[in-house]
């Protein structure tokens, strides 16, 4: 496997943010290393290499030593800056500090800092190795040689800083994960009990730790004037509206059962999950299609970038736990209006079959060739246009007549595939901008199912993101619907917490 477990808690990152792990400075823990390249045979250096990556290294270099006490020093500067990443120094720098000799020395820092250049260029951990279905478009950047250009050119620091994501949302992440850091070390709160759902104007002793909550998580400024600290003021209602709209949940002002847990979230659990979540962006290229179609899964959203500039927002239905949507880059390459379903075996086995003929007839289905399949209708399942996607997975976004779904906060109910919000709508501007409206337009007019091909693919990431920058520009929070955040925690390092409990299984139709 490509990561190796770095055990770190959110504890010592916040001790870390802002300056290494408090161990001292650059200086001072490169001189304890005792770097010492004159001491080091080619020999020697042979024998205590095993990784294939500083093995590379060392054959460029005709296995002649490369560290310096002032490189050294460069990297020890570099591996500071890890916190802001979410990520450990001290995890980084442990074999180099726990190596016996000098050439145990000089192997493990080469070690350390391509372990590090590949943490920031592509991720720590390898998500092909997580998932089992995992074709989002990553980076690809030669670490080994780009060591080695660095350290020639003596540019160690600016190689490894430039190595990170360097778009506005990762830079973001990163600032909000060193503030709630900071501040899950300062946090001492006690969870706000359970009780009663609080309207505006009610009372309530729960209050003041409500109005503490929303202080320290930036959505409160200020004491409310004149009011009874037990009174939930209009200005608190603001706030909590302000929560909501950031935690995925409805937005009314009121504190009922799910309010009150985004309320008990402490700073921990947000850095927790930022450090998660910058992970998660360093596994994307850096430079996207500028048209392109990014569904977030965890927030059941859909957003569509024209040339650059945003153009769309949609919310979306996607794969309930079980039937979880994969992390996958698939382009569009064709509109398929009033399209045919030909209902997957699994479905149909579970959830078909068992309701009998009449429900087939029903519903407009038949069978063919072995397969059911439903028949194109304003009730198809697939609703009224199919945008058909080039994987071998059958998934896809598509329409749905399941409208009141969209008005629900939780929308993880498919069996996998992505059910677009006025998906009719969406394929007529996808279909205009791309010179054949008057095509599309055409096909659905016909009634039958009718096949549109894009002069030009858009492609479309399917990713999980269950921190991100919202639409207005604050960091917002979703919960962890397939419990893929502790996969990666254990990985990075971090507490693995007890998964939530999958909710019932949604038998709807559709794929």
């Amino acid at each position: 496997m490509r990561f190796k477990l770095f055990c770190v808690s959110l504890a010592a990152l916040a001790a870390a943010t802002g300056c290494g792990d408090g161990a001292g400075s650059a200086e001072a823990q490169a001189s304890e290393l005792a770097v010492a390249p004159d001491e080091v045979s080619a020999e020697a250096l042979r024998a205590a290499v095993s990784d294939e990556r500083v093995k590379r290294f060392y054959e460029a270099r005709a296995w002649s030593p490369a560290w310096t006490e002032e490189q050294a020093a460069a990297l020890i500067a570099a591996l500071q800056d890890a916190p802001r990443h979410g990520l450990s120094d001290a995890a980084f720098r442990k074999d180099a500090a726990a190596a016996a000799t000098p050439v145990e020395r000089e192997a493990a820092l080469t070690f350390a800092a391509l372990t590090y250049a590949d943490a920031l260029a592509d991720g720590l951990a390898d998500p092909g190795e997580i998932r089992e279905i995992y074709s989002v478009p990553r980076p690809k950047v030669d670490v080994v040689a780009g060591l080695a250009s660095a350290l020639e050119a003596g540019q160690l620091g600016p190689w490894l800083a430039g190595l990170a994501p360097q778009d506005a949302e990762y830079k973001a992440l990163s600032e909000a994960f060193l503030r709630y850091s900071r501040q899950a070390a300062q946090e001492g709160a006690q969870p706000i009990p359970a009780g009663e759902t609080i309207h505006p104007g009610d009372s309530d002793p729960r209050i003041p730790a409500i109005a503490a909550s929303l202080r320290a998580n930036g959505y409160l400024t200020g004491q409310p004037a004149g009011a009874s600290p037990d009174l939930f003021t209009p200005a608190l209602a603001e706030a909590v509206s302000r929560l909501q709209q950031e935690s995925g949940l409805k937005v009314d002002g009121v504190v009922g059962a799910d309010t009150l847990a985004a309320l008990n979230t402490g700073a921990d659990d947000r850095a927790r999950s930022l450090a998660i979540n910058l992970e998660r962006h360093r596994w994307l290229e850096r430079k996207p299609s500028a048209t392109r179609i990014d569904v977030n899964t965890a927030a059941a959203m859909l957003d569509y970038w024209h040339d650059g500039a945003h153009a769309h927002r949609a919310r979306v239905v996607v794969g309930q736990p079980g039937w979880e949507t994969p992390q996958l880059g698939s382009p569009i390459v064709r509109l398929v209006a009033n399209p045919n379903w030909t209902v997957p075996k699994s479905i149909a086995e579970e959830e078909i079959i068992p309701k009998g003929a009449a429900y087939m007839r029903a519903n407009n289905m038949v069978w063919k060739d072995g397969w059911i399949v439903q028949r194109p209708g304003p009730e198809s399942s697939l609703g009224l246009v199919k945008f058909d996607m080039e994987n071998p997975h059958a998934i896809y976004l598509h329409d749905t007549p399941a409208k009141s779904l969209f008005d629900q906060n939780e929308r993880h109910a498919s069996h996998g595939c992505v059910r677009v919000d006025d998906a009719v709508a969406f394929a007529r501007m996808l279909a205009g901008q791309n010179g054949v409206g008057a095509e599309f337009d055409q096909a659905m007019a016909s009634g039958e199912e009718s096949f549109v091909p894009l002069p030009r693919q858009i492609p479309v990431r399917l990713l999980y993101h269950t921190a991100f920058v919202d639409e207005g520009g604050s960091i917002a929070f979703r919960a962890d619907p397939y419990g893929w955040d502790e996969d990666l925690a254990r990985i990075l390092g971090l507490e693995v917490r007890e998964r939530r409990g999958a909710p019932t299984h949604v038998s709807l139709p559709g794929p």
